[in-house]
């Protein structure tokens, strides 16, 4: 009988043989490319936004834990030892502050430190949105208290600098004579604008640039020694003496307040040409004929 004739044999003839597959390749698959749709992009695009923002609150909660504290050793020291009777440890700070022959100009600069007190403290609840919005009664009723404590402020460190004079002589006269003129002109047109804005919704917009203006010139006296620190650290104190009449102190002057007033300004300007440009009428497109 022939070998193909039996069935066994033809299945068998038929099967692969265990040992005649081909070798296992070793090499490893190419990865297949996974595309990001719309929502992954969007997603990441939240995620990058999200870090942003976090390591912004981060900052701006440093600093101003920072300028709170600085305001609370300020009221501390100051309205400490005046309390105490010690109003000659003052100097310890800066000097000729406390003199016996100029009492009404170490009155102004103690009006300038109390109202200072508060100016910054204020000045950041009055730029919370939800205050601004939903409270309305607390903002109008902080915002008082702020541009009064602004405009005492104001009104005390001109008061001891057409008194007495700052140390530094004639520039830092200057510069600091301008920063409290500006703060008291930036209070006073906050109000205005404010209380025009209730027959002229108009007006709140101006009122809000003079407000953000003010809060640039309240966070100024922070700045300055935040600046005066920083440059003492990293610079060894160049350009510097106690007498405030070397470059260093002449640039401060100005540089503590000035920038942050034109950050402010650009900042209303931008904010200014965006809502114009929303509340511009678009055109509509009519379909060629």
């Amino acid at each position: 009988v022939a070998s193909a004739d039996v069935p066994g044999q033809r299945a068998a003839a038929r099967a692969p043989s265990i040992n005649a597959h081909p070798p296992m390749s070793t090499a490893v698959p190419a990865a297949t490319p996974v595309a990001i749709g719309p929502l992954g992009a969007a997603n990441a695009q939240l995620l990058r936004w999200t870090g942003a923002a976090l390591a912004t609150a981060a900052l701006a909660t440093a600093a101003l834990a920072s300028a709170l504290l600085f305001r609370l050793y300020i009221l501390a020291f100051y309205a400490g030892s005046a309390g105490d009777g010690y109003i000659a440890r003052w100097n310890e700070q800066l000097p000729r502050l406390d003199e016996a022959r100029t009492l009404a100009a170490t009155a102004g600069i103690g009006l300038h430190f109390a109202a200072g007190g508060l100016i910054l403290v204020l000045g950041g609840v009055q730029l919370v949105p939800a205050i601004r919005h939903r409270a309305r009664a607390l903002h109008r009723w902080t915002g008082r208290v702020y541009v009064t404590a602004s405009l005492l402020a104001g009104l005390g460190g001109l008061t001891f600098i057409v008194l007495k004079g700052m140390v530094g002589g004639t520039p830092m006269d200057v510069g600091f004579g301008l920063y409290g003129l500006l703060t008291v002109v930036s209070a006073g047109e906050t109000v205005r604008h404010a209380r025009a804005g209730r027959a002229d919704p108009r007006r709140i917009d101006a009122h809000r640039v003079w407000g953000l203006r003010l809060f640039a010139l309240a966070i100024g006296s922070w700045l300055y020694r935040m600046d005066y620190g920083v440059w003492m650290m990293a610079a060894d104190g160049a350009g510097h003496t106690d007498d405030f009449r070397r470059p260093f102190a002449v640039v401060l002057a100005f540089w503590f307040y000035l920038p942050d007033v034109c950050i402010a300004d650009a900042f209303s300007r931008a904010r200014r040409r965006t809502t114009d440009a929303g509340a511009r009428p678009r055109a509509i497109a009519r379909p060629a004929r």
